[in-house]
């Protein structure tokens, strides 16, 4: 009877997104905090990417993975802040559904890829360190390119699926979502639809797509940690961390801020709170990766080194300095 009255009632043509609304005072503050880490994120994975594609150094199944992980990160912070910009600078909060669906596609795509790539980075790390004889023939240019489209095409499936779902909800009113992009929670409780085989299928997604990578980075650092400890000197030890530190950090900020928004109980005096951690694995996780590769990983900073001697910026610089002395 209720989907009856449903399909009865004017089905929507748009959403609005909320976002930042409750603080009018602050949009242009935020536009342009925005729009420096949106510059800042495009501009250092770039950087990685270039790195990795230009330094034959950097031509290994870790570098490549990571060029991965660089590009999949500009991709994912562009298909939620552009779109958040606009809403700042020009207050329209206005999204259509069928835009709504297509940010939700891409965002979850992005996000399940990351995972999936998280997981195959962190088994890499282990052969490196806990079979390091066997490495070179078990992680090899083929089984290196397998893993990672392997990563991109699961993480293409889930969201596919839930997609397709979705769309079969019908939308009638009401038309706001308390979140500053489109994700499946918020627009279920949007439909007028019975949403409890949605609600199921996400669920059951969610454990099949996401929790096996999870599972395999868990293991892969379980086996790790174990093998490091196991070393008698303690500059072996720290060499062998050095090697994953980088990832390890990155992995703990990815998954400790998904966990602490799905976890988050669903009231609404937490939601600006729910927004705030969403921000850290969206906005500022991408931003971050970079950052971490480049400050604590000697190769990458090695290559930068490099690119910046080639390109002339040091001989200019000293051009100045003598320029200044003279």
């Amino acid at each position: 009877m209720a989907d009856t009255e449903c399909r009865n009632q004017t089905a929507i043509t748009e959403f609005i997104l909320l976002g930042f609304g409750k603080l009018p005072d602050l949009q242009i503050l935020l536009f342009l905090v925005f729009l420096v880490i949106y510059f800042g994120t495009v501009a250092a994975n770039t950087l990685i990417v270039v790195l990795v594609v230009t330094d034959w150094h950097l031509h290994t199944p870790m570098y490549f993975l990571l060029g991965n992980l660089s590009c999949l990160e500009t991709c994912y912070t562009s298909t939620i802040l552009p779109r958040m910009l606009a809403s700042l600078l020009t207050g329209d909060k206005a999204i259509s559904v069928s835009g709504c669906f297509t940010q939700f596609f891409f965002s979850a795509f992005l996000a399940a890829t990351e995972c999936y790539l998280l997981a195959v980075m962190s088994y890499d790390r282990y052969l490196a360190i806990c079979k390091p004889l066997h490495y070179s023939t078990l992680m090899n240019t083929r089984f290196c390119l397998q893993l990672a489209a392997g990563s991109w095409v699961n993480g293409c499936l889930a969201p596919a699926i839930l997609v397709l779902f979705l769309s079969q909800l019908i939308f009638s009113g009401p038309i706001e979502i308390d979140h500053f992009y489109c994700d499946s929670i918020p627009l279920m409780e949007l439909s007028c639809s019975d949403t409890h085989l949605v609600i199921l299928l996400d669920f059951t997604i969610a454990c099949v797509f996401t929790l096996p990578p999870f599972l395999l980075t868990l293991t892969s650092y379980a086996c790790i940690i174990a093998t490091i400890l196991r070393i008698p000197s303690a500059s072996g030890r720290e060499r062998a961390f050095s090697t994953c530190s980088s990832h390890l950090i990155v992995v703990t900020v990815f998954y400790g801020t998904i966990m602490i928004v799905y976890l988050l109980p669903k009231h609404e005096t937490l939601q600006e709170l729910n927004k705030v951690f969403s921000l850290c694995y969206t906005v500022l996780t991408p931003l971050l990766n970079p950052l971490i590769y480049s400050l604590r990983n000697r190769e990458v900073k090695a290559a930068l080194s490099k690119a910046v001697r080639k390109c002339g910026f040091h001989k200019t610089m000293q051009r100045l300095r003598d320029n200044n002395l003279n």
